[in-house]
């Protein structure tokens, strides 16, 4: 059977999912993840939930079906079902790893209180993080197991290229491809990204299990400021 993080690795490659109109239901890889993947034509909706139930209330949706499981409704239905809770609509992006040493001066973050690696904590395991002059880099396994990286910019360092130079830093301290998601929204984090060489592979909605709300920063959308 195939996985969540069958489907995202292929993503990374860059085989992606029958452009069919379909929507394939995998099991959650943990607890914590639940949501929705979109891809060119073809959605992904990770759920321990019935499937039949997921179908069924795609099929009631007055909507065009290639934006059924993106549409508030369904996921208004997935969230009263299943007692979760959501923040926004993501872009995903993926990097590859890239060779050489990262050209910022990074140092790791061993201090397990810090602020950034508690924050992080509550959606990823097996956190790193490093601070440079001005910013924080954190890298961590998020849905399916990925690895993904999120930063955050000083306001008065910010417009100077250091987010673009940490996301790109960060390909440099990995071994396999690398994700982030970034609010639609957050056009200056969209440019440094790309700029870094990520590419766009889809859209999420991840359901976060019912507990404390998350705030602080700007890890969830990149807080990337050029």
């Amino acid at each position: 059977m195939e996985t969540l993080r069958d489907i995202l690795d292929a993503a990374a490659r860059g085989v992606f999912p029958p452009a069919d109109g379909g929507t394939t239901v995998v099991p959650q890889a943990c607890h914590r993840d639940a949501g929705v993947l979109s891809f060119t034509a073809h959605s992904v909706v990770f759920t321990d939930e019935d499937p039949e139930w997921v179908h069924a209330t795609l099929r009631g949706l007055d909507c065009d079906a290639l934006a059924a499981t993106m549409n508030p409704r369904f996921l208004s239905a997935l969230l009263d079902r299943t007692g979760r809770r959501s923040e926004t609509i993501d872009v995903m992006l993926v990097g590859e790893p890239l060779p050489g040493g990262p050209p910022l001066a990074l140092r790791e973050i061993e201090d397990a209180g810090h602020p950034r690696i508690v924050y992080a904590r509550r959606r990823r395991d097996d956190i790193r993080a490093w601070t440079a002059e001005g910013g924080v880099l954190v890298t961590g396994r998020g849905i399916g197991g990925r690895l993904e990286v999120s930063v955050e910019v000083d306001e008065d360092v910010r417009h100077r290229g250091l987010g673009r130079a940490l996301v790109t830093a960060a390909r440099q301290l990995v071994a396999e491809p690398l994700w982030a998601q970034v609010s639609p929204g957050n056009a200056r984090s969209m440019r440094a990204f790309q700029a870094a060489g990520y590419r766009p592979v889809g859209a999420e909605a991840v359901l976060l299990a019912a507990g404390p709300r998350v705030t602080g920063g700007s890890a969830e959308d990149a807080g990337v400021t050029e």
